[in-house]
Order: C-alpha cells, then sequence, then structure tokens
C-alpha cells in the first residue's frame, strides 16, 4: 500500500512525484502520451512493457517511452519500503523547453546504444538528492524551476551515455508506434499478467486482444499460455531440483497451489507425482 505520497504540479498536470510503498504489488503505468524517468532508490522490481521484461534493482532508473507499463514490486522483506522518483516527460512540456531548437547532440543522429535501464551514478545520484531538496522545501517550486529541472534531467541523461535513449523516447513523443500482438505474446508468455493486462500492453480492448489473438494463434488467449506454461513446467520438473513453488513462480504463476490444480487438471499427474514417475 502507498504510506507517503509528494508531488509537483506544472501547469495543470502532475510532473515530479515521489512515493513510498510498503507492501508487493503490482502497479499499472501507464504513459500514452508522454515518456517518464523513473529513479528506484531502493528494492527490486520488475518491469513488464510491450517491448521489456526487465528487472531494476535499487539505485537504478528507467527511461519508459509511451505506452502501457507495469511495475512489479519483488521485495524479499514485507517491512521494506520502496522509495521511487517519477518524472513525467510531456510533449508540451518538451516544446516549451525547447521552443527554440532541440541541443544539436540530440538532433544529430548516433550510433549510440540504447538502453531501457539507466545505471547507478553519481551524476544522477546528485541530480534526485537536488530534488529531495525541493521536496522538503516545496514553496520554493515553481514552473520556472520545473522546467529547469527536466531540462537538467535530459542533459545529464545525454552526459551520462544515454543519448540513444533520449534520442528514442523523443522520437516516440512524436510518431505513432505499432505493436505487435506476438511480439508481446512472446516477451510475457511466462509474466504473471493477466489477459487484459496482456490487452493493456497491446492498446487494445480485452474483446478485440482475443479476436485478434485467436486470428493469430489459433486458440484462446488462456489456453494457449497455459499450455506454454504448463509445458515448461514439465521441463523444470524433469531437468532441475527447483521446488514447486519456484517452478510455479518461475512460470508465471502467482499461486502454487492454482498451478498444483491446473498442472493436475492437464496431466493427470500432480507436479510431485510427475516428478517422481519421470526422474527416478
Amino acid at each position: 500500500m502507498n504510506q507517503d505520497y509528494k508531488y509537483f504540479k506544472y501547469k495543470d498536470f502532475t510532473i515530479i512525484e515521489k512515493m513510498k510503498v510498503s507492501t508487493s504489488l503490482k502497479y499499472e503505468a501507464i504513459f500514452q502520451n508522454k515518456g517518464c524517468f523513473i529513479y528506484f532508490k531502493n528494492g527490486n522490481t520488475k518491469l513488464l512493457s510491450s517491448e521489456h521484461n526487465t528487472e531494476i534493482r535499487g539505485k537504478e532508473a528507467v527511461l519508459l517511452k509511451c505506452g502501457s507499463n507495469f511495475l512489479e514490486i519483488l521485495q524479499k522483506n514485507n517491512d521494506e519500503e520502496l522509495e521511487t522518483i517519477i518524472i513525467h516527460l510531456f510533449p508540451e512540456l518538451l516544446k516549451e523547453i525547447y521552443k527554440n531548437e532541440l541541443p544539436t547532440a540530440i538532433v544529430k543522429r548516433t550510433n549510440s546504444e540504447q538502453s531501457l535501464k539507466i545505471s547507478s551514478n553519481d551524476l544522477i545520484t546528485k541530480f534526485i538528492d537536488s530534488l529531495e531538496f525541493y521536496f522538503d522545501n516545496p514553496t520554493l517550486v515553481n514552473n520556472d524551476l520545473l522546467e529547469l529541472k527536466v531540462k537538467e534531467l535530459l542533459l545529464l541523461l545525454i552526459q551520462t551515455n544515454y543519448i540513444g535513449s533520449v534520442q528514442e523516447l523523443i522520437t516516440d513523443l512524436y510518431s505513432t508506434k505499432t505493436i505487435k500482438l506476438n511480439e508481446v505474446v512472446a516477451l510475457h508468455t511466462f509474466s504473471n499478467l493477466s489477459v487484459n493486462e496482456l490487452a493493456k500492453l497491446c492498446n487494445m480492448s480485452p474483446s478485440s486482444f482475443k479476436r485478434a489473438f485467436r486470428t493469430f494463434f489459433n486458440d484462446s488467449p488462456n489456453n494457449y499460455i497455459n499450455t506454454k506454461k504448463i509445458n515448461k513446467a514439465i521441463e523444470l520438473l524433469q531437468v532441475s531440483k527447483m521446488n514447486i513453488s519456484d517452478i510455479a513462480y518461475e512460470t508465471g504463476f502467482n499461486d502454487p497451489l492454482y498451478f498444483t490444480r491446473l498442472f493436475k487438471k492437464r496431466i493427470g499427474l500432480s507436479p510431485s507425482e510427475f516428478r517422481l514417475q519421470h526422474t527416478s
């Protein structure tokens, strides 16, 4: 649950947020018409999007493009609080900041590698510390200052070898992106995502997603994905020494009991019975 929440508004929309959560959860983050920079001060989180299935650790950040994203918080200790700082990158704001012209480094095409994850470094850490100062002194904050902080962030990312990611983000903000259903499904077959959540990653309604899915795979989403998960579980039961609960989580089930029931319904044996018969 959300324990602490602070934010700054730029004109009519929230631009910088700081939040703490203290329990494991899956947080849906939809940035349809904006990019987003998320800094994780601590904890362990998995980012699930139309293009990524990536684990993020403390003092790392991600630079997200437009679209639907899910942040799955993976806390080992229920007493641990996860603290994040989020900076929203609206096209309107970028146009205001760079109303004359974009920095040459952004405009000029480079061969720099694009990176979702931004590793911990002193420049980014000091930038985050400067935001903490303003959260402690909110009366100092105004629209001009917020514009400067966003501009500072982009310039820091360019100087810390993330220019390719900044270029990709800005290009994405001003273009229409086509998301391929089969690529999203392949990326998240073993993620703990519902059919409705997969539909959101594809920018589709659940009904449209199910129709498109059946057209492409000649199967329903639930049957196709569960079949893939059970087949992977069979392989892990035969070749690994992982316990049943770990296999359930590894194959994308958040409930080991449900995994056991489904496995027995499909295979005719419980996972333990199957392992005993096929590894002796």
